[in-house]
């Protein structure tokens, strides 16, 4: 009796991936990583295009309409335009824009709605805007050139500040900032860390013992009071000092957390076989070792972002940031501290603070993602 053999063939195996793909798909698959990294994006966007999109695109959203002070979300409004003399305008193109904003060519009167009549040629008459709860104004006239426009309607979604300005713009304009310190901040703070931290963990001896108590005296001073020395030395307060002060405040994380890792990777078999081939330590630390370093350095690049834009604003807050007019969130959060009791200082303190909270928080989810991205023991889904 013939015996029948079966052959059977072994299951094809996996294709070899580079450790990057697997990274991508545990990020992928982190639904709060990506929601931050979504939210990251949007803001992103809003502060590369700026002055582009804004409701209002004068230099630093600051166009001020007295009459229209503290008015809620959802203002609706008649606005005159009257042009400015030609000596007074100058004109931008469209990178100048995007830069700087567009210098204001008309001055703008709120009026009540309907109430404009044409009395010569060069005259119009109007009634001024008044509050719901104001009494109506009386009828006013003024002199117009040719290059008189007839009225336009605005809405003022998220209503105005204490200075008439349009809210929504001043914060849309205040992303630009934020995540501008930001990414200035994290550039700073990743050069300093990595230097010192590396040099620290590959050299040792006393060289390390030296950076090491660096790193202790600057951890233990209080940031906010490290930026008030750094800008006393600048003898400077402004937007690029608040960027340089902060980024200056917050390499010791990176360099402690370099220093860790070098202090583990130096005695690997492949920095030993380079140093046996003569390798220079400069290009051991910069070409071998530091790109080993990529997800911890991501990681914490991550949580220095959010940590920069909690500062800023901090530092905005209480006078030692941005200074006015430029918009910042914690510049707007001050201004409406201020008119708490109000309905307007409600508004002005609660969306800056919101867009705070958010930013800040999408940049923390997605650290959380990146750091469990990086771990081979998190699971990947199907």
């Amino acid at each position: 009796m013939a015996t029948r053999l079966t052959s059977f063939s072994p299951a094809a195996a996996p294709p070899a991936r580079p450790p990057g793909y697997y990274v991508r798909r545990r990020l992928l698959q982190n639904r709060p990583a990506m929601l931050g990294l979504g939210f990251i994006v949007l803001c992103t966007l809003v502060a590369l295009l700026g002055y582009w999109v804004l409701p209002d695109n004068s230099p630093d959203a600051n166009n001020s309409i007295v009459q229209l002070q503290k008015q809620p979300p959802g203002l609706r409004v008649q606005l005159l335009r009257i042009p400015l003399p030609d000596s007074s305008y100058q004109a931008t193109n469209l990178f100048g824009t995007w830069l700087r904003g567009k210098p204001q060519e008309f001055r703008e009167i709120p009026i009540a709605t309907g109430s404009v009549a044409h009395m010569k040629f060069d005259s119009v008459s109007f009634r001024p805007w008044t509050a719901p709860d104001a009494p109506r104004a009386a009828a006013q006239s003024i002199a117009i050139n040719p290059k008189y426009e007839d009225p336009h309607t605005r809405t003022y979604w998220l209503g105005t500040d204490k200075a008439g300005r349009d809210t929504l713009s001043r914060l849309l304009l205040g992303t630009r900032v934020s995540l501008g310190i930001g990414l200035v901040a994290v550039l700073i703070s990743l050069a300093l860390g990595m230097l010192i931290g590396a040099v620290a963990g590959y050299v040792g001896g006393w060289v390390d013992s030296v950076l090491m108590g660096v790193m202790t005296v600057v951890w233990s001073i209080p940031g906010i009071m490290l930026v008030i020395a750094i800008s006393l030395a600048l003898d400077s307060k402004g937007v690029w000092t608040s960027f340089v002060a902060v980024g200056l405040t917050m390499w010791v994380d990176v360099a402690r957390v370099v220093r860790g890792q070098m202090l583990s990777l130096r005695e690997k078999t492949f920095v030993e076989a380079g140093r046996v081939l003569g390798l220079p330590q400069s290009r051991l630390i910069a070409r071998h070792l530091l790109p080993n370093m990529t997800g911890p350095l991501i990681v914490i690049a991550t949580s220095n972002f959010a940590a920069a834009i909690l500062l800023e604003a901090g530092l905005s807050f209480l006078g030692l940031g941005v200074q006015p007019p430029a918009p910042s969130w914690g510049l707007m959060v001050n201004e409406g501290f201020q008119l708490l009791g109000t309905q307007a200082g409600l508004w002005l303190t609660l969306l800056p603070g919101l867009a705070i909270s958010l930013l800040v928080l999408s940049f923390n989810l997605l650290g959380n993602g990146l750091r469990d991205a990086y771990d081979p023991k998190t699971p990947l889904g199907g």
